[in-house]
């Protein structure tokens, strides 16, 4: 029964996820529609993790559906006001990345010692990618442990890139796999080069709206119990 909520939590995550890094910054539908896309991506990863667990302890889907609950929770705690809550995530969330970056350290070790070049179906160019990416998410809780959350436009860029990076989760899982695709939208859509085009969609929004922090352009956003817009510019 877990598989029809990891399904519509998935393709839930999807939409809302576009809706949210569409709209103009700290309006209402932002706040909602990011707020619901981490509702439904930590629906979806607590059942894809759950289902793989079930399968078997090792499996490296249970990695991955916490990988995608981590990111969405440290990019929403990045924007709320720190507290002792706050930082219990934020550790716990340093350990679980420290510990999936080391796994697929070794899973990008073994599977490049094989003669596909895979592990599981996933190529090691792939894990070590991950390993890079979840380390330095590592190293970034530290820092917010050890002096506090970032301000400004580095508080802003802290919540975006984790944010995106969960949607290009979401959107690998379901695009990546032709016969999914084909399930549920029209011929067009199963063409690879689309497909591929919407897995990497995520981080060529990501990319633009760092570029408009690192150019100090307008981007206010309101950030929940706060008095004050968080400035887009670094200060």
């Amino acid at each position: 029964m877990l598989l029809p909520v990891h399904v519509a939590a998935g393709g839930l995550a999807m939409v809302l996820g576009a809706v949210a890094i569409s709209v103009t910054k700290g309006g209402t539908l932002h706040r909602r529609a990011g707020l619901l896309f981490v509702y439904a991506m930590l629906a979806m990863g607590g059942s894809g993790a759950l289902m793989a667990f079930l399968k078997s302890p090792t499996d490296g889907n249970v990695f991955a559906g916490l990988m995608s609950m981590y990111f969405v929770t440290t990019a929403l705690t990045t924007v709320r006001p720190e507290s002792s809550w706050t930082r219990g995530l934020t550790t716990v969330g340093m350990l679980l990345a420290a510990s999936a970056a080391v796994l697929n350290v070794f899973g990008g070790i073994t599977a490049f010692n094989r003669p596909r070049g895979t592990l599981d179906g996933v190529p090691y160019q792939m894990l070590f990618f991950l390993a890079t990416i979840l380390g330095l998410a590592a190293l970034g809780d530290r820092r917010v442990l050890r002096s506090g959350p970032p301000r400004g436009g580095a508080r802003l860029a802290r919540h975006l890139w984790r944010m995106c990076f969960a949607l290009f989760i979401a959107a690998g899982s379901f695009f990546s796999i032709r016969a999914r695709v084909a399930a549920v939208l029209p011929e067009p859509f199963t063409a690879l080069p689309l497909r591929l085009l919407l897995i990497v969609l995520p981080f060529v929004v990501m990319g633009y709206w760092l570029w408009r922090l690192r150019r100090r352009r307008p981007l206010p956003v309101l950030v929940r119990h706060d008095s004050m817009p968080v400035a887009a510019g670094p200060r």
